[in-house]
């Protein structure tokens, strides 16, 4: 009994489970790389409502276990980041707003 060669036709393609970019449509495409779990857990943070600083800076340091000059930090980083206005457009274009209106009173 002799192995016979597997049809061409139905070869499995050694790409077909990687991300690769269509090149022939743009040759310098990159996938596009998601946010860290860390970054989704300061926008949705920044997201909700808070009855007062108090409140948001104690949720900062009991549920991201970072202090609250190292959380705006990030999201100072954030909101320049266009995965992140991706990810939660309303947010990050409400801060963007917010910016240019401080960076506008100076």
């Amino acid at each position: 009994m002799t192995a016979s060669a597997p049809d061409p036709g139905t070869a499995p393609d050694p790409d077909a489970d990687r991300d690769v970019p269509d090149t022939d449509r743009d040759p310098g495409a990159v996938p596009p790389v998601e946010l860290s779990a860390r970054a989704r857990a300061v926008l949705a943070l920044e997201r909700r409502p808070w009855a007062g600083p108090g409140a948001k800076e104690r949720a900062i340091r009991e549920e991201l276990g970072i202090s609250p000059v190292r959380y705006f930090q990030l999201l100072n980083a954030l909101i320049e980041d266009e995965r992140a206005l991706r990810e939660d457009p309303v947010t990050v274009n409400r801060l963007r707003r917010l910016k240019e209106e401080r960076r506008g009173r100076r």
